[in-house]
């Protein structure tokens, strides 16, 4: 079992990850989706990649509550994304 100061270094870790590089990406292809583009696979590759790793992190999610809101947009930003993506395919 993780002890919470270990738990703070991974939430240090992914709340970087999330500011530096997963929200500005999410949002370039929310921002592609919401013009009427496709995702490319990369693209696609990526919100599987994200998916995952929110997946991995639950367990220390569950573990601090405070985080769960933040969890909870970028999951429905995620949810944009994909809903947009499929109507854009059709």
């Amino acid at each position: 079992m993780k002890t919470p100061s270990q738990d703070q270094g991974v939430i240090q870790a992914l709340l970087e990850r999330l500011n530096n590089q997963r929200l500005p990406r999410l949002l370039a292809i929310k921002a592609q989706v919401d013009a009427g583009q496709t995702l490319a696979d990369q693209d696609l590759a990526f919100l599987h990649e994200v998916l995952a790793d929110a997946d991995r992190v639950k367990p220390v999610i569950d573990r601090h509550p405070e985080y769960q809101g933040l969890v909870a947009r970028v999951m429905h930003l995620y949810a944009e994304i994909t809903k947009k993506a499929l109507e854009n395919e059709g």
